[in-house]
């Protein structure tokens, strides 16, 4: 059986700033649709032919903002495969997205983390080795 995540559906408060924020992340994501449900929330589909993120108009506020990595449930953040963390990094500066990334030296991937506007913590990975006991390997570094 082959599992692979098609898509994830995000609430957020501004759909066209989590387009931004995702176009820039991924250069090779596009607008693949965008709408309104049978409610009337603007919805957009952003991705590539593969894998895509759905995003709906959030139309009320949390009781209290979720903090990620305080221990309460949610979604922490979502962790992407990129081939060139150190382009990913630049674009995202250049764009002024605010960087989060944790110490992290590993000698089989370097991960770096930004915000989007709303706050939510996004990883992007790149592997330096096709080995999956070397990709997979989190001695020496704490998991996040």
């Amino acid at each position: 059986m082959t599992i692979r995540l098609e898509h994830a559906n995000l609430s957020v408060r501004d759909v066209d700033a989590a387009i931004r924020f995702l176009t820039t992340a991924f250069p090779g994501f596009r607008l693949r649709g965008r709408g309104a449900d049978c409610a009337g929330h603007a919805w957009a589909h952003v991705g590539d032919d593969e894998t895509y993120l759905s995003l709906l108009a959030a139309t009320a506020e949390p009781a209290a903002p979720f903090v990620p990595y305080a221990g309460a449930p949610g979604l922490n953040h979502l962790g992407f495969e990129v081939d060139a963390v150190a382009a990913l990094r630049a674009r995202m500066r250049a764009a002024g997205y605010r960087e989060t990334t944790v110490p992290n030296a590993h000698p089989a991937r370097r991960r770096v983390y930004f915000a989007d506007a709303e706050g939510n913590d996004w990883e992007f990975v790149e592997y330096k080795t096709a080995v999956r006991a070397e990709r997979n390997d989190y001695s020496g570094e704490g998991a996040r």
